[in-house]
């Protein structure tokens, strides 16, 4: 009889850690590893969680410093340190794709190291997603865009004259300041106006579309993610820019394609031609899709439409001096 008792009390003690054991297991949170994007960047790369719950994830490295963050979130980045496991805790209010990046440069690829976190939920479907602007608008963004013609000095909008011009959100993102410039000179009671004086009234016309916050923002997030590659003053000679020409280089060795669809150098806003060609609308598509064949990543996925507007602000400051 007792041996009979022990039996049973053994069975029940297997079959409760047959239950206990993968309950445990399912709540201890995942382990995600850090690498560089030529090792595998994050593994794994997809994570899953629900809406209004809490995510908790353990991050560490298998090879040099990363950070974890998160697009389109008010997450606040934390740094991927080899060798030590660090916890954080997210909750998603709405359901979703949202997007995880590495935010510490580590090579010519850091931008690659990107996963995603599936957030189920009740999600109401209100239709087909509104194309971006620069579809709307018909902009081929892969297309040259050169200004036919470039201010002698340095547009500034202190010295603009001051003039009764209405100028909307819709006509700013639409026109490159070259176009913008040309068209002034057909308005009516702006005929008189030196091309200096036109040059001027466009960087005041721009500056209206922003505001000090703004430009700081995008300044911010232009020398977080793009002067590495772009350089500090948007020259195109980054510390990674001539990786990148070299990278398109070797990849097209043995490849018989297209030379303009190369990963290629940055191009350089310091020459007027090229940025005072370019509508916002055009620049922040570049942004939010990135740049076939070039290695330019695609930001829509990490940066608000609205953050990603003023980077498009910031990189005018470039060309043209605000108050």
């Amino acid at each position: 009889m007792r041996a009979e008792t022990l039996a049973r009390l053994l069975v029940l003690g297997l079959a409760a850690a047959a239950v206990g054991f993968p309950l445990a297991a399912r709540q201890r949170p995942p382990l995600l590893h850090a690498r560089l994007a030529e090792q595998g960047g994050w593994a794994p790369d997809v994570l899953r969680a629900e809406a209004g719950q809490p995510l908790t994830v353990r991050l560490t490295s298998d090879d040099v410093l990363h950070g974890f963050g998160v697009g389109r979130t008010d997450f606040e980045a934390v740094l991927v340190e080899p060798g030590k496991v660090t916890e954080v805790t997210l909750t998603f209010d709405q359901p979703g794709i949202y997007t995880y990046y590495c935010t510490v440069w580590c090579g010519l690829n850091h931008w690659r190291m990107r996963g995603v976190i599936e957030v189920r939920g009740s999600d109401v479907q209100a239709g087909a997603p509104t194309p971006p602007l620069y579809a709307q608008l018909g902009i081929d963004i892969d297309a040259p865009h050169p200004a036919e013609t470039t201010p002698a000095e340095r547009p500034n909008a202190l010295a603009a004259p001051v003039v009764a011009l209405e100028f909307s959100f819709d006509q700013y993102a639409a026109a490159s300041p070259a176009q913008l410039w040309s068209s002034l000179g057909n308005q009516p009671g702006l005929e008189n106006l030196t091309d200096a004086q036109r040059w001027d009234l466009v960087a005041a016309l721009w500056a209206r579309q922003t505001s000090p916050a703004a430009l700081a923002e995008g300044e911010t997030i232009f020398r977080q993610d793009c002067a590495a590659c772009h350089g500090p003053q948007g020259a195109g000679d980054g510390l990674y820019a001539d990786d990148l020409a070299s990278a398109g280089q070797a990849a097209m060795q043995g490849l018989a394609g297209a030379p303009d669809m190369l990963m290629q150098s940055p191009p350089d806003w310091q020459d007027p031609a090229i940025l005072l060609g370019a509508s916002p609308a055009l620049l922040q598509g570049k942004l939010l899709r990135g740049g076939m064949g070039t290695g330019m990543p695609m930001w829509g996925a990490i940066y608000t439409d609205e953050q990603l507007w003023h980077v498009v602000a910031y990189l005018y400051t470039l060309q043209m001096d605000y108050p």
